[in-house]
């Protein structure tokens, strides 16, 4: 069963990290821990070994203890696993066995996130909704493997969460964004990190090393028109203004 939420941060406070917990993980978790199933019994819904599954287990455990005490974020992304695809067998109460591996696990790779940024000429760009370009950063335990450009192809704010949800995108570090927008991204499981002002790369970096400067309150009123035809920038409206680290 995929999780509903992709991640957790601590409540008022910056993040000394990230840890990642693979689907495979939250899975048995959901299974022992909140569903009350016996190691056996999750063994024989997910097909694999007892043994295995008490594996998992105790490497979720730890990584949520770590997240606990250590005040770190959590993301849930990767790992190996296969949706259900509600066909009938395997004992499961729900009358589901596990199917194909899904295909955008296969495409970022395993423990891996996604993190998009508004981009331009370097900068997180200030104003969501006007974005034109957005730079991805590939991370694989912790570290950026690969970064690539996206052209928004002139989509307006409403459709930008759909472009990133299309995109695989886990994260988004951004300036001013409005409030709708902020609910279309978390329909679409985006943890979002807004009021960021600095270089693209150095906000994925603070991000990484869990000393991000961000507002989770941060919202922008001016979608109605750009910020550029009157010569303001969306920060000097009050909609980013934080720096990183």
């Amino acid at each position: 069963m995929e999780p509903a939420y992709c991640g957790f941060i601590p409540n008022g406070e910056t993040h000394t990290g990230i840890t990642v917990l693979t689907v495979d993980e939250y899975e048995v978790v959901r299974l022992v821990d909140y569903e009350k199933r016996t190691h056996e019994q999750c063994a024989a819904q997910m097909e694999i070994s007892r043994t295995t599954v008490t594996e998992i287990y105790e490497s979720a455990r730890f990584k949520l203890s770590d997240v606990l005490v250590n005040g770190k974020a959590l993301v849930i992304a990767g790992g190996h696993y296969r949706i259900c695809q509600g066909e009938r067998g395997h004992g499961c109460v729900r009358h589901c066995q596990w199917s194909q591996i899904r295909q955008t696990i296969a495409e970022k790779g395993v423990l891996m996130m996604r993190i998009a940024v508004p981009y331009e000429d370097g900068q997180v760009f200030q104003h969501f909704g006007h974005t034109e370009q957005f730079k991805f950063y590939d991370v694989e335990n912790g570290l950026v493997v690969k970064e690539q450009l996206a052209d928004t192809s002139g989509s307006g704010h409403g459709a930008l969460a759909g472009f990133l949800k299309a995109a695989k995108v886990d994260v988004l570090l951004c300036g001013g964004i409005g409030a709708g927008a902020k609910t279309a991204l978390a329909q679409a499981g985006i943890q979002l990190y807004g009021g960021v002002s600095c270089p693209a790369d150095d906000a994925v970096k603070a991000f990484l090393a869990g000393n991000l400067s961000y507002n989770p309150g941060i919202q922008c009123s001016h979608h109605e028109h750009s910020h550029h035809e009157d010569g303001h920038s969306c920060g000097e409206h009050g909609c980013g203004g934080h720096s990183c680290g």
